[in-house]
């Protein structure tokens, strides 16, 4: 079993829901899906149940706890796309820390930052932009 941190993987509800007049007790998420207007739609579902007109109070995503919720909600929607973050919202209790995890895995990662973490040096070194001023000295 794959833990709630991963990029994709299954969430057990500890209560099932009701989605589309079918009980659902387990939804498999991919944070590698969602896409820019869905991360947009979290964002406002995230502002419309926090009451907030202002954006991210937190000021930085990093710490934005609710973001994390809806993220891992988009995370579910990305690949249940009959599924709609009102449907999300109905989940109640534990399972909701689950889903949170997911969307703070999405902003702070497993440590794979994609950047290169290589030893090697940058190809291209700037050139300093002023030429080296002459010594005085040896010049008579």
């Amino acid at each position: 079993m794959r833990t709630q941190t991963e990029e994709r993987g299954t969430i057990t509800l500890n209560k099932p829901v009701l989605i589309n007049g079918v009980q659902v007790a387990e939804m498999s998420y991919d944070t590698d899906e969602i896409s820019g207007e869905l991360y947009a739609q979290a964002e406002a579902h995230k502002m419309k149940a926090s009451g907030s007109k202002g954006g991210n109070l937190a000021g930085a995503v990093e710490l934005d706890y609710s973001l994390h919720l809806y993220i891992g909600f988009a995370a579910v929607i990305a690949v249940n796309p009959s599924y709609t973050f009102e449907d999300m919202e109905r989940i109640k209790g534990k399972s909701l820390t689950k889903f949170s995890k997911i969307g703070r895995g999405f902003f702070i990662g497993s440590g794979d930052s994609g950047a290169d973490s290589s030893d090697e040096q940058s190809e291209t070194t700037p050139e300093p932009s002023t030429p080296a001023r002459q010594s005085s000295k040896g010049k008579e």
